[in-house]
């Protein structure tokens, strides 16, 4: 067997002393295995194919991203279209309530109304009332006074009867009032 040939010979590279040689190894010094053992790993990953493994991977990822894009958009038109909904509902809300505000302050005003007319009818009847009260008690006053007249009419004349008037005369009268009632 042929052994492989091994030298070592002095490189002298810039800013290094002269006597510090590089050890070469099939006439390659460690750059050029470097370089060599490089090169042998990109023509690995190209024969494995992983450059197209990696756009693969990045196509699928790009897809992924893309999708997650496209839910989100759905999300955003779903989440605009219930805003709009809301909105929607919001303005039919207000006017509903500004409705039922018209509306109760209608029926306070007819409330009020007919509390308005229903205390005049009131009035009207209680002053009715009263003065059909002050004229009975006017009519008992009237009454009143007139049965006092009356009555005092009465003792003034049976007491000017009783004055004036004698036996003689009670039988004259007496007797023109029998003659009286045949007639």
């Amino acid at each position: 067997m042929a052994e492989p040939a091994t030298t070592t010979a002095t490189v002298a590279h810039p800013g290094t002393p002269a006597e510090a040689a590089h050890a070469t190894y099939l006439g390659l010094d460690t750059y050029g295995w470097v370089a060599m053992s490089m090169l042998f790993v990109i023509v690995i990953f190209l024969w494995q194919k992983v450059p197209g493994a990696i756009a693969a991977a990045l196509d699928k990822k790009i897809d992924a991203i893309r999708g997650q894009l496209a839910e989100a958009e759905d999300l955003r038109k779903e989440a605009e279209a219930l805003k709009a909904e809301y909105a929607g509902k919001a303005a039919a809300a207000e006017k509903d309530a500004a409705a039922m505000v018209e509306r109760a302050r209608h029926e306070a005003d007819a409330m009020l109304e007919k509390a308005r007319k229903d205390a005049d009818s009131m009035i009207k009847r209680r002053t009715r009332m009263a003065e059909e009260k002050i004229a009975a008690e006017q009519r008992d006053a009237v009454q009143q006074l007139r049965a006092a007249a009356a009555d005092a009419a009465t003792r003034a004349a049976a007491q000017l009867i009783a004055e004036r008037v004698d036996g003689q005369a009670d039988s004259a009268l007496v007797d023109a009032a029998i003659k009286g009632l045949g007639k």
